[in-house]
């Protein structure tokens, strides 16, 4: 399909909005932790909005695209496009934005355009109340890390910590074979599909273990900067991952600090470490850890499995992950397995 196509057929849907909504199945509940959003069937809608940072209109057209060929109808929010400095819109417009889209019925999942910055400006302000009453799946990493968090503290609604509509091919056909594999991970995840990921670098610094729990986590600098609020994580029995990029070794090993001293790592059941994209330090002001030394240091009190490299994080192979959900963690020395339950 191409732009001009998807533009015209965007416009049908828009005018269709006013139809009614498909019936569904209540929400199903795993146990008392695990509660999951209705996952999606053909001709369900996908909202797409930007609670963080701008995207231009022509910049989701092919995840747009790419959605509706897998079955789903789209509805941009009207953040799209617009742009406050480096914003999606003002506060008060992605709050507004984001806030319908958890109060429309006919939305069945949010898709969150891009990160960068912006969601924790607007968190405190939204109504909840819907969405609780009538969960449906929120997509998104990085920034949107804050609304992963912010509902699996608050209400135990798993979501989709995954690439978002700034990371799609614009050229499906030619994309990179790594690259569609992690897309078409997203379409998995919505549709319920078993999920099952393998770390399959040696490592010999993993600390081999199994373990099973609820899956939480996101990007390591946003749940630091959520410690002490609402949207704090609670990871007690959990399973952890996180990610960064752009961060000094000096920085990362204070975020470690920050999981440490506050609990995060006493109660684990396992420990999932993705991408580091480590900024390099300068000559003269040499860390002298690397991110293995700095995980093992603040972890080595504690018996639970420890895996690095695992594919998610701001790198092309960044899996969709049910947050919120029951996996199991498989690590041994040779990598590790992450499989949903």
């Amino acid at each position: 399909m191409n732009r001009k196509t998807f533009v015209q057929s965007s416009m049908t849907l828009l005018a269709a909005a006013g139809m009614p909504a498909i019936a569904r199945a209540h929400v199903s509940t795993a146990d008392s932790k695990e509660m999951i959003p209705p996952y999606l069937k053909p001709g369900d809608m996908i909202g797409i909005t930007s609670p963080a940072g701008f995207v231009l209109r022509e910049g989701i057209i092919p995840a747009a695209t790419l959605m509706q060929q897998w079955g789903f109808k789209i509805r941009l929010g009207y953040t799209i496009g617009k742009r406050d400095f480096t914003f999606g819109g003002t506060d008060a417009e992605r709050l507004d934005d984001l806030q319908k889209m958890l109060d429309d019925p006919q939305v069945k999942a949010i898709m969150c355009a891009r990160g960068g910055y912006g969601s924790v400006r607007i968190v405190d302000g939204l109504n909840w109340d819907r969405f609780k009453a009538h969960p449906k799946w929120v997509i998104g990493f990085s920034d949107i890390t804050v609304l992963h968090a912010h509902i699996q503290r608050n209400f135990g609604i798993a979501t989709i910590h995954s690439k978002m509509c700034n990371s799609f091919p614009d050229v499906w056909d030619t994309a990179d074979p790594l690259q569609k594999d992690t897309i078409e991970s997203i379409r998995k995840a919505l549709t319920g599909e078993r999920m099952s990921y393998t770390a399959e670098a040696f490592n010999s610094l993993n600390r081999p273990g199994t373990a099973t729990g609820i899956l939480v986590g996101g990007n390591l600098k946003t749940l630091e900067t959520l410690a002490g609020s609402a949207s704090d994580m609670n990871t007690d029995g959990k399973i952890l991952f996180v990610e960064d990029t752009g961060e000094y070794l000096y920085s990362i090993d204070r975020m470690f600090w920050n999981l440490k001293r506050t609990g995060k790592l006493a109660r684990l059941a396992g420990l999932i470490v993705g991408g580091m994209k480590i900024k390099q330090d300068p000559l003269d002001e040499q860390f002298g850890k690397n991110i293995y030394d700095i995980v093992l240091e603040k972890t080595k009190e504690y018996r639970y499995p420890v895996c690095f490299d695992f594919p998610v994080g701001h790198q092309v192979n960044n899996y969709a992950l049910r947050c919120g959900t029951k996996h199991q963690l498989t690590v041994v020395t040779g990598g590790a397995t992450l499989t949903s339950i």
